[in-house]
């Protein structure tokens, strides 16, 4: 199935960021828990361990460095948002299927 966002919700009072899904799933990423999960090639330590296949089984599972907080979000297209972290980090794209293996709703549902 190809899992689109409805909605995107950043909720700052909360910390987390709410995916609202084509097939009704609802997701909430806490944002510590998004920024250690970045799929950028620096924070993966190398292009070898980019992609699906090295996404986190369980994000909730990831021991966040510190609190995190998103300043801005820029949507990548069709497929994707790039947000910007308040360690000012910005360089990690979180494409739609990333989002949707690692939300804590549904791991692991790509297809």
């Amino acid at each position: 199935m190809d899992y689109t966002p409805t909605k995107i919700t950043l909720d700052k009072t909360q910390g987390h960021l709410e995916i609202s899904w084509n097939d009704g799933l609802i997701s909430q990423y806490p944002l510590s828990h998004l920024r250690e999960a970045c799929p950028c090639v620096e924070c993966r330590g190398g292009h070898q361990y980019m992609g699906i296949e090295h996404a986190p089984d369980d994000i909730l599972k990831l021991t966040p460095k510190r609190s995190y907080q998103i300043t801005g979000i820029s949507p990548v297209g069709n497929y994707a948002i790039q947000p910007t972290w308040d360690d000012g980090h910005a360089t990690g794209i979180y494409s739609w299927e990333y989002l949707r293996v690692i939300s804590p709703q549904s791991p692991n549902t790509s297809e």
